[in-house]
């Protein structure tokens, strides 16, 4: 299955994508790296089965996949109060 995670470098998307590439599935990281960071995906970069895309999903973007997991948001109270408008537009 080729599925998508928006926030892939995140904490929670990172450890999702964890699994996801054990299972065996082709998995797109989308992240515009506001608050995730590169290195929670580091270790898939090159695999056959992993492409990383650096990319604000408030912006259009076409893919061909199965399965979305959006998890593309700051969920910290530091990052609302920085830029409090920027999350609503995720929708």
């Amino acid at each position: 299955m080729k599925i998508l995670v928006t926030g892939g470098a995140g904490f929670i998307g990172s450890h999702l994508i964890d699994r996801l590439m054990t299972e065996g599935h082709e998995v797109i990281c989308l992240d515009n790296f506001y608050t995730g960071r590169k290195s929670n995906v580091l270790k898939w970069i090159g695999h056959p089965y992993f492409e990383l895309i650096r990319h604000d999903i408030t912006g259009p973007i076409r893919l061909e996949i199965d399965q979305i997991y959006h998890l593309a948001c700051p969920a910290s109270p530091v990052h609302y109060q920085y830029n409090p408008v920027k999350p609503l537009k995720r929708t």
